[in-house]
C-alpha cells in the first residue's frame, strides 16, 4: 500500500479513448431516418483532395472488405460495387466528440479532446470510484455500446502512451512500456514522409526507433522525431488541454437509481446548493457564476447556468433562476431514462462581506434591482439586458461600452457637470454622427446661426462652444485625424442639439459638420 502526504503530488494516470468508427455511429445517432429500409450496404465518407475524391473514413463492413482511408472513390467502387457513400463533415463530428466529452465528465473534470476520434481523461484521484482502473473502463465501454458506439481504451503514465495504446494496441497491454515498444512507427504521429522513411530505414517499430542515437534521428528525420520518442518513452511532458476549467468549488450527488423528475432534480440541486454555499461562507465569498450540468444514464449531458451581477449565497434566490432558466429553453428538460449524477459547479465566486442596511433602505432597494436585473437576463438571455459603462476614452462614440447588465461593475465612474450646469453630453448618441445637410455661421470658425439637417431647416436660438477634442496622436497611421469642434446648441423651437465641425479650416479647406447627439 502506497501512502502519499499532503505535499506530494498524486501520480498522474491517464484513460485515452478512441471511437473508430465515429463518423457512421454519428450519422446514425443524429440522422436516423437515412438509415431507415438502407440494408447492410457498406458505407464510406468521402472528401475532395487535389482533383481527386477520396475515402476520408469506412464503417466495419467497409473495413472488413478491404476498404481503407485514402483510396480513391473510383477505386473503392470498383472493389466494392455496392458502397454507399456520404459527404465527409469534420465540423459535424468534432461537435459530436465534444459531445462524448460532456459525458465523460461525469467520471472527471479534465477531459480533453484528441482529434479526429479521440479523448484523454485524466483519472488520477477518481479511480476510487470504481475501485480499480478496468471496473472503470469497463463502466465507459458499457455507457458508451448502450448509446451504440464502439470504443477501444488504454490506461498511461502520460498523455501520449494512453493515447498511442488505445490507437494502435489490439488489447490493454498490462507492461505499457513494452507494449509501446511493439507499436509501428506510425504511432510516433509523424507525417506520412517521415513514417515510410522510418520504415525503408529498417526501424518498422517504436522500439527500433527507441535503441537508436538520438543525435542521429535528430540529424535524419528532424527534432520532432525525437519530441516523439522523448514523450512515449515518458521522457518529455505531453500538454493536455482540458475542455473545461475545474470550478473552484463543486457539489454533486450519484444515485444508486435514476430519477426521473425534473422536480426531484430541483430538489436535490437545492441540496447541492446549500452544501456549496456553506464552502462560499467559510472563505467569505458568493456565487456570481453557478452551472449545473444533468447525467443521463444514456450518456446524454443537459446544462443550465445561471449568473449574477452580485455576489450571493441565497440558495432561494438561485432556484428561482435556475427554475426561470427552465422556464425559458426552447426545449424543456427531458430526464429520458433517469438522471444518475447531478453537479453543480461554481465557477466564479468573489468577496462577499456583511453590509450595513441603510435606515432609508438604500441596500435594500439596490439588492431589489439587482435581483430583478438577474431574473431578466436569465429569462431573456445574458445579452438582452444591458447596461452602458464608461471607457477611458475621450472620443465621445468610444467613451463607453454596452455590456450585459449581470457582467462585473465598471471601476471608472462618470463625468458629471458642476452644480446647476447642464450635461456636458447628451442622452441620445448616433454613432456614427449624422451629416448635416448644410450650415450657415457668421464667422468660418465661429457657432452655427442656420443648419439643415433630416430636410428640416433650424434657426439657431443659442449656441455654446466650442470644445475642442483632438484626435488620438497615437492611434495615427498614414493621415491626421481631424480636430472636431463641438456645439451645444438650442433653436427657436427649444430643441438641443450636439454638433460638431469635423477638421479646422487649417487641417482642410471644407470642414464637415455633423449632429451628433439630442439633449432631452
Amino acid at each position: 500500500m502506497t501512502v502519499i502526504s499532503p505535499r506530494s503530488p498524486i501520480p498522474r494516470r491517464y484513460l485515452a479513448l478512441v471511437f473508430p468508427w465515429l463518423p457512421i455511429e454519428r450519422l446514425r445517432a443524429t440522422r436516423a431516418h437515412l438509415f431507415v429500409g438502407r440494408g447492410d450496404a457498406p458505407l464510406a465518407f468521402t472528401q475532395t483532395a487535389g482533383n481527386a475524391v477520396r475515402i476520408a473514413a469506412v464503417d466495419l463492413a467497409a473495413a472488413q472488405l478491404g476498404l481503407v482511408p485514402g483510396l480513391t472513390l473510383a477505386d473503392a467502387r470498383a472493389r466494392v460495387p455496392q458502397l454507399d457513400v456520404f459527404a465527409s463533415d469534420p465540423h459535424a463530428d468534432l461537435d459530436w466528440l465534444e459531445r462524448l466529452a460532456d459525458g465523460c465528465a461525469r467520471y472527471t473534470p479534465t477531459v480533453a479532446l484528441a482529434p479526429p476520434d479521440g479523448l484523454i481523461l485524466d483519472i488520477a484521484g477518481c479511480v476510487h470510484e470504481f475501485e480499480g482502473e478496468r471496473p472503470l473502463a469497463a463502466d465507459v465501454e458499457a455507457r458508451m455500446a448502450r448509446r451504440g458506439i464502439a470504443a477501444r481504451h488504454a490506461f498511461g503514465d502520460t498523455p501520449a502512451i494512453a493515447h498511442a495504446l488505445a490507437r494502435f494496441a489490439g488489447a490493454p497491454a498490462p507492461d505499457e512500456r513494452r507494449a509501446i515498444r511493439r507499436l509501428p512507427v506510425a504511432a510516433l504521429g509523424l507525417d506520412d514522409e517521415a513514417s515510410v522513411a522510418l520504415t525503408r530505414a529498417g526501424l518498422k517499430t517504436v522500439g527500433d526507433v527507441m535503441d537508436r542515437p538520438l543525435a542521429g534521428i535528430a540529424a535524419r528525420f528532424g527534432a520532432g522525431a525525437v519530441t516523439a520518442i522523448r514523450r512515449l518513452s515518458g521522457e518529455a511532458k505531453t500538454p493536455v488541454v482540458a475542455r473545461r476549467n475545474i470550478a473552484p468549488i463543486a457539489a454533486e450527488r450519484r444515485f444508486a437509481e435514476p430519477i426521473a423528475h425534473s422536480d426531484v432534480a430541483l430538489a436535490v440541486l437545492a441540496e447541492l446548493a446549500g452544501e456549496a454555499i456553506e464552502t462560499l461562507e467559510r472563505r467569505h465569498e458568493g456565487g456570481r457564476r453557478w452551472e449545473v450540468r444533468l447525467f443521463r444514464t444514456d450518456g446524454a449531458v443537459q446544462s443550465l447556468r445561471v449568473e449574477t451581477g452580485q455576489p450571493t449565497r441565497d440558495v432561494a434566490l438561485l432556484m428561482r433562476l435556475f427554475r426561470e432558466r427552465i422556464d425559458s429553453l426552447a426545449d424543456p428538460l427531458d430526464p429520458g431514462f433517469g438522471y444518475d449524477l447531478i453537479r453543480l459547479d461554481i465557477a466564479l465566486a468573489e468577496r462577499l462581506d456583511a453590509t450595513q442596511l441603510k435606515l432609508e433602505g438604500g441596500q435594500s432597494q439596490t439588492a431589489e434591482m439587482a435581483a430583478l436585473v438577474d431574473q431578466l437576463s436569465t429569462r431573456l438571455g445574458r445579452s438582452r439586458i444591458r447596461r452602458f459603462a464608461p471607457r477611458d476614452r475621450h472620443i465621445p462614440e468610444q467613451a463607453e461600452l454596452m455590456l450585459p447588465a449581470t457582467a462585473a461593475p465598471a471601476v471608472e465612474s462618470w463625468p458629471t457637470p458642476e452644480p446647476g450646469e447642464p450635461p456636458l453630453r447628451p442622452i441620445h448618441l448616433f454613432d456614427p454622427p449624422q451629416r448635416i445637410e448644410s450650415m450657415m455661421a457668421e464667422v468660418p470658425d465661429g457657432p452655427p446661426r442656420r443648419f439643415r439637417w433630416r430636410r428640416t431647416v433650424h434657426e439657431v436660438a443659442r449656441a455654446e462652444g466650442p470644445e475642442r477634442i483632438a484626435g488620438e496622436w497615437w492611434r495615427r497611421h498614414d493621415a491626421p485625424i481631424p480636430t472636431r469642434d463641438y456645439f451645444r446648441v438650442e433653436d427657436q423651437r427649444g430643441r438641443r442639439f450636439w454638433i460638431f465641425r469635423h477638421g479646422l479650416y487649417s487641417e482642410t479647406e471644407t470642414p464637415a459638420w455633423y449632429l451628433h447627439g439630442l439633449f432631452a
